[in-house]
């Protein structure tokens, strides 16, 4: 159980995580933390320390890319306790492909930008930059 001393309120978790307070209840709804979130006696919720470092990993994985229904089964999953880390692991090693694609993508696509800036660098230097893909044809 939480000690009073150490339960956070909604608006110091949302300022320890930098998710909102509507993203906060909105993961409550969805069934993203571990734990239900106890209320105090005027029905304010109660967040505990750990309640702060499961968010943290959580927002990374959103940031990421982790689609909502995969951190709702990762979130099922570690509250089911012991036994199914085998599948908590092919579940993480999915999305760490997944990110590492999106990486790969954006590299290939960072490439050819600065393939381009240093194409244009070059002719803004040299003078030569009049009609580089102008919209009219060139005769």
């Amino acid at each position: 159980m939480t000690r009073h001393t150490e339960a956070l309120s909604i608006g110091q978790v949302s300022e320890a995580t930098g998710l909102s307070v509507h993203a906060l209840r909105f993961f409550e709804r969805e069934g993203l933390f571990l734990r239900p979130i106890p209320r105090s006696a005027g029905r304010q919720r109660m967040y505990d320390p750990a309640d702060v470092q499961w968010l943290v990993l959580c927002n990374r994985l959103r940031d990421s890319g982790m689609p909502i229904a995969t951190l709702r089964r990762f979130a099922e999953l570690v509250r089911s306790g012991p036994g199914n880390e085998h599948e908590r692991l092919a579940l993480l090693e999915e999305h760490e492909r997944t990110v590492r694609a999106r990486i790969a993508e954006l590299d290939a696509s960072l490439a050819v930008i600065h393939d381009k800036v240093v194409t244009y660098r070059g002719h803004l230097r040299d003078g030569t930059a009049a009609g580089l893909w102008s919209p009219t044809p060139s005769r």
